[in-house]
């Protein structure tokens, strides 16, 4: 009995089998937090399309609304939206838009989950001279 205790035979499949289950939770944190960076990346998007939008119209209103309607269809994000000022914009002029989103990073379903404020800002100048 005491030499069956003191082999080590199969103590290779033991720490494989380890290492297999943490390589598993390492990739599965990956899956859950990636997302994350791409939806980051989509909101800084959003805002400088948005703001570009603004300068080139020169005002807060119909068309930045429009932009950011086909941006929330393509994009596929629904964030919120706040600008800086409204209406028209004179020629040099700043403005800026703030888009935020909130999301959850979860592991394992519910089980440590908890919620993201993700926030994106643009600025930029008006570029049209109204009389």
């Amino acid at each position: 009995m005491l030499k069956a205790l003191k082999s080590r035979r199969g103590e290779g499949y033991i720490d494989a089998c380890v290492l297999v289950l943490c390589a598993m939770l390492a990739v599965a944190l990956a899956v859950r937090v990636f997302p994350v960076f791409i939806l980051k990346q989509q909101l800084d998007t959003f805002a400088s399309e948005l703001c570009r939008e603004a300068e080139i119209a020169g005002q807060v209103g119909a068309e930045t609304a429009r932009r950011e309607q086909t941006l929330r269809e393509s994009l596929g994000v629904a964030p919120n939206v706040s600008w800086s000022r409204s209406g028209r914009i004179q020629l040099n002029e700043d403005v800026s838009v703030a888009v935020t989103l909130q999301t959850d990073i979860g592991l394992f379903g519910g089980f440590g989950s908890f919620p993201v404020t993700l926030r994106a800002e643009a600025s930029g100048k008006s570029e049209v001279y109204w009389r």
